[in-house]
């Protein structure tokens, strides 16, 4: 019982500073507005391991090298944390190269579990709020997939937008064959 809420606990905090770092990312790889109430959210999350990073991790190519990073490694974390709340004995060489590719994985997990959300979130408030404070960063975050999908599949009588869908069950599609035949992969090469 107690293991299952020292679980419940790492789960909460290690998933809401991993979304963040990772949220943070896609904001600027997509060039989303962080002038609303998630944007503000988002960097004072994660502004006090981002701003120190940045000296050590360079950017690539317009992309924030020290963000992803930064996700990586508290996934990475969260992990080990998972890890040695199992009981498993002290690692080994190969248990940290496992974790470390494992977490690689995981993080491809949380960004399509994000692109979900974001996708359904605004879908959903593109019917109640369209002009809401939310409404500039979750188009910028979803634009890029939604608009392939859109130039293809027109909508439904003019007016029914399937687009959402589609982008959902392509990402869940991801889910379940590569990524994990991916995780698959990786738990079996260092047994």
């Amino acid at each position: 019982m107690f293991d299952q809420a020292l679980k419940f606990l790492l789960d909460t905090a290690f998933g809401l500073i991993t979304y963040a770092f990772l949220l943070r990312f896609a904001m600027q790889w997509l060039h989303a507005p962080f002038r609303n109430p998630l944007g503000q959210a988002v960097v004072a999350l994660t502004d006090w391991a981002v701003k120190p990073a940045r000296r050590i991790v360079p950017g690539f190519k317009g992309l924030d090298g020290s963000t992803l990073f930064l996700a990586w490694l508290a996934q990475f974390a969260w992990l080990a944390a998972l890890h040695l709340l199992s009981g498993l004995a002290a690692f080994a060489g190969a248990a940290w190269v496992t974790l470390a590719l494992l977490a690689g994985v995981e993080l491809v997990k949380s960004a399509l579990w994000l692109l979900i959300i974001v996708v359904f979130a605004q879908a959903i408030l593109s019917w109640t709020a369209p002009d809401g404070p939310f409404a500039g960063v979750l188009n910028a975050l979803t634009f890029p997939f939604l608009a392939p999908v859109r130039r293809r599949i027109p909508p439904l009588g003019g007016t029914l937008d399937l687009s959402p869908l589609f982008v959902i069950v392509l990402a869940q599609l991801a889910l379940m064959l590569p990524v994990h035949w991916l995780e698959g992969a990786v738990l079996t090469l260092f047994r």
